[in-house]
């Protein structure tokens, strides 16, 4: 900013500091959380279809939280991580889903 309105300046940078202090990683860390309970139920639950089901809905839930937390710009890296472990969750229970379908 220019330095012809000190008060002014002042204030524009007090604002973006409150605004960057509001904005929680919180949806980012659910994300997470999120996607590796999908990981480990697709682990776990012997039967193929719901644990690419369960993959598919935790993925989801974690991609769409990583990419609302990117928009929002709170943690970004760790909104990215949920982004990707989302994608790459989605993408193994469809694997295993397939996988499943053609050994039947």
């Amino acid at each position: 900013m220019s330095s012809d309105n000190p008060t002014a300046d002042r204030l524009v940078s007090d604002a973006r500091k409150k605004s960057a202090s509001g904005q929680s990683p919180v949806l980012a860390g659910i994300g997470i959380a999120l996607a590796v309970a999908g990981a480990i139920a697709l682990v776990l639950i012997g039967d193929a279809t719901t644990g690419a089901t369960a993959g598919w809905i935790t993925g989801a839930l974690a991609a769409a939280l990583g990419a609302t937390s990117v928009k929002k710009g709170a943690a970004v890296k760790l909104a990215k991580v949920a982004l990707v472990l989302g994608v790459i969750v989605i993408l193994v229970a469809t694997f295993v889903f397939c996988y499943a379908q053609a050994n039947y």
